[in-house]
């Protein structure tokens, strides 16, 4: 057994966590890209654009992240295309991410109300001007608290990469683990991490709602 003392633990861990915290930004802002493009696809007149999306956002939500991963991982592999953990990693939760940020809002620019849309459609705003100009800033309100909360599972999430071998914070503990055989302090130690980069997100997205809802 390697004798790690409790700092050397802790700062590899901490080292780790850069890549939990650098790949939960690339999935939610990448995720939040294309999430915004499906959006306009979802809410648009054409329906074989809306169905695609249904589609998209069905099988994204419907099939384990796990199994998201390992397809993109392996699966790209038997094109003959080598694929690092990092960019599998990458994007999986982009997609991942994607789908869900495109319902949480396709669900708030709905509940704009109708006369919104027809206000618009009214002084000859084209379907890209009423969305940018008079359905978006009005669906923003809503959409920042179920938003920012959200991004609280895309960090868990990224522990399910350590599967395919990308060294975030969970595969680090599972390392140091092997080497220390020191279970309950190691993912104890994980634990309180996830919590610190967890808890004031959901802090701030319960905040934000009480603030945004007071404000109406």
């Amino acid at each position: 057994m390697v004798d790690f003392s409790l700092w050397v633990i802790i700062s590899n861990l901490l080292l780790a966590t850069r890549w939990t915290i650098a790949l939960s930004l690339v999935a939610f802002v990448c995720g939040g890209a294309v999430g915004l493009l499906l959006l306009f696809m979802r809410m648009s007149g054409l329906r074989a654009l809306r169905r695609l999306v249904v589609l998209y956002v069905e099988f994204f939500q419907g099939t384990p992240l796990l199994m998201q991963l390992f397809m993109l991982f392996f699966g790209v592999a038997l094109f003959g295309v080598e694929i690092s953990p990092w960019m599998a990693a990458s994007l999986a939760l982009t997609f991942w991410t994607s789908a869900f940020l495109t319902e949480i809002w396709r669900g708030c620019v709905e509940s704009v109300p109708k006369g919104q849309w027809e206000a618009g459609a009214s002084v000859a705003l084209s379907y890209v001007e009423q969305m940018r100009y008079v359905i978006l800033p009005q669906a923003l309100r809503i959409a920042v608290p179920p938003t920012v909360g959200f991004s609280v599972q895309v960090i868990k999430g990224t522990a399910l990469a350590s599967i395919i071998g990308f060294v975030e914070l969970t595969r680090a503990g599972t390392m140091i683990n092997n080497a220390t055989f020191r279970p309950f302090l190691v993912y104890s130690i994980v634990g309180l991490i996830y919590f610190a980069l967890c808890y004031p997100l959901s802090l701030l997205a319960k905040s934000l709602e009480r603030r945004l809802n007071a404000s109406r």
